[in-house]
């Protein structure tokens, strides 16, 4: 087992045993190695999720070519730009169709009490199929009736309830919830979506209808068009932008998601609190390797003195503890990755933001993981070279 000759992968059952030789303190090993890639999970997917569901509203978003306000920074900003444009540019070769789309806020009143809570509305021609939700073709000719809405089974809780029935107030108003459908919070949706028609959406957010400012039809948050098949939808962006006036910007679909993160990654810290708050989680689990390792060092001193004795080199005993430390990074990362699935599902039940454990992000973790253990196991390598075969005496 000790042969110096021997391929350094038949050298793993020396590690392998050092940490599972007992047990209860290789659970407590593993404790801090998931702890820590946990907190790396948790930080990285609050970062991630901000920014995705600063998106969802435009992933779900059908069509080809948008329209917005110039000096819109973000949808969240309530820039509008006249209908008149959208006119316009449906009048442009290869065009299909052209639809407008209204954000704007509301008062929603918890019905199981007084709790008053923000929410956006989203509000659009109902024939035109501009979302990807099908709860919208399904009570399609119910939202054409007054004081009527659906809502976004992932609003935040404090909504109460919002299942089919409910009656309740929006805006001062009466409004009654015609089911569900899911898109998930963002910052300019506050506590919740509503979906609702052009009609409705003027009785809640009409003059009169909210201390907020009052709108109308006239002025659009979002246009979208439908490009002809054979029409590409770069030439059209490009004939718009030269055509519109420069109040109004043109975008691909794609164009628009870029805008959209740019906005948030360069007009917020998001991306740098969340950034300096998983490279806190990566030192801690530094820390926490090195003492892990260094402990079980010192613990079985005379055992790496006396291999030492016998002939085996420091590169040997160093590979050892490395393969320690890489052990410990998988053997935690497993269980880490599996409980940080299940926080990611209670944070969406509870903030209604969009968490998601995809595949790349899964990867940097592990690699996060397994580069924190080695450092940690390069480090504690230092006291097995240091140490002196006569302290087995």
């Amino acid at each position: 087992m000790f042969s110096e000759g021997l391929p350094v992968f038949t050298r793993l059952p020396v590690a392998w045993l050092n940490l599972t030789y007992k047990p209860a303190r290789l659970l407590l090993s593993l404790g801090g190695i998931v702890f820590a890639a946990v907190l790396m999970f948790m930080f990285t997917g609050f970062k991630h999720a901000l920014y995705d569901s600063q998106l969802q509203l435009l992933d779900k978003l059908n069509g080809d070519v948008f329209l917005v306000h110039s000096r819109r920074a973000n949808l969240i900003a309530p820039v509008q730009f006249p209908f008149e444009m959208l006119y316009r540019a449906k009048n442009h070769p290869g065009i299909e169709a052209a639809y407008p789309i209204y954000l704007g806020k509301a008062t929603w009143k918890n019905p199981d009490g007084s709790t008053a809570k923000s929410v956006r509305l989203i509000s659009f021609d109902l024939e035109a199929s501009l979302f990807q939700f099908p709860e919208i073709r399904q009570y399609r000719n119910e939202l054409r009736q007054p004081d009527t809405v659906l809502v976004d089974r992932w609003a935040k809780p404090a909504l109460g309830r919002r299942e089919r029935g409910t009656v309740t107030e929006l805006a001062n108003r009466r409004v009654r919830v015609l089911g569900n459908f899911e898109l998930g919070n963002d910052f300019a949706a506050s506590s919740g979506n509503l979906i609702t028609s052009e009609e409705n959406f003027l009785r809640y957010r009409g003059s009169g209808s909210t201390k907020q400012k009052s709108r109308s039809l006239d002025f659009v948050d979002i246009g979208v068009l439908f490009v002809a098949p054979q029409i590409s939808p770069e030439r059209v962006v490009a004939a718009l932008s030269a055509e519109l006036p420069n109040t109004v910007s043109v975008h691909t679909r794609q164009t628009l998601i870029n805008w959209e993160l740019r906005a948030w990654q360069e007009g917020s810290n998001i991306g740098f609190v969340f950034g300096i708050l998983t490279l806190m989680g990566f030192v801690i689990g530094i820390v926490l390797c090195y003492q892990i390792l260094y402990a079980d060092i010192t613990n079985n001193i005379q055992a790496y003195a006396t291999v030492k004795a016998i002939g085996y080199n420091d590169t040997y005993l160093s590979v050892v503890v490395l393969q320690q430390a890489l052990l410990l990074s998988v053997m935690g990362f497993i269980p880490a990755s599996i409980f940080s699935y299940f926080l990611y599902q209670f944070a969406i039940s509870f903030t209604g933001l969009i968490f998601k454990m995809t595949f790349d992000r899964v990867v940097l973790i592990f690699l996060m993981t397994v580069l924190m253990c080695a450092f940690s196991g390069l480090i504690s390598a230092l006291r097995v070279q240091r140490c002196d075969p006569a302290d087995i005496f």
